[in-house]
């Protein structure tokens, strides 16, 4: 079992930036995606959920209207489309795959995203 994610890096207050999260090793499409995030000193948060076979996505009062999570069942993999960041959301950006029947889930090793002028 593998997420590995990718696309994090250095952006400017009010730029993008897309996080992306391979999968492999399980049933993708059975599994409810999250991305989380972990500020320096902070707890890890949850950002953004996207279930399994359809479902509204669900998003923190943080990121609603900046943020749009994304999941592509054939290649197994979400993404994170990230808007208007701010300085605020600097963070490690996890990905989190989680089912009914593994609660506990999967995680992967994190991606820096860093917003700063």
């Amino acid at each position: 079992v593998q997420l590995v994610e990718s696309g994090g890096g250095s952006v400017q207050p009010g730029g993008s930036l897309t996080l992306s999260c391979a999968a492999s090793g399980f049933t993708f499409s059975s599994y409810h995606i999250g991305w989380y995030r972990q500020a320096p000193g902070k707890e890890r948060e949850s950002v953004a959920t996207v279930p399994s076979f359809g479902g509204s996505t669900m998003y923190a009062d943080s990121v609603k209207g900046r943020f749009t999570i994304s999941r592509d069942d054939v290649k197994n993999m979400v993404f994170l489309q990230m808007n208007s960041v701010r300085p605020e959301d600097t963070a490690v950006y996890f990905c989190h795959a989680y089912s009914w029947t593994d609660v506990n889930g999967h995680w992967g090793q994190g991606t820096q995203v860093t917003v700063s002028s």
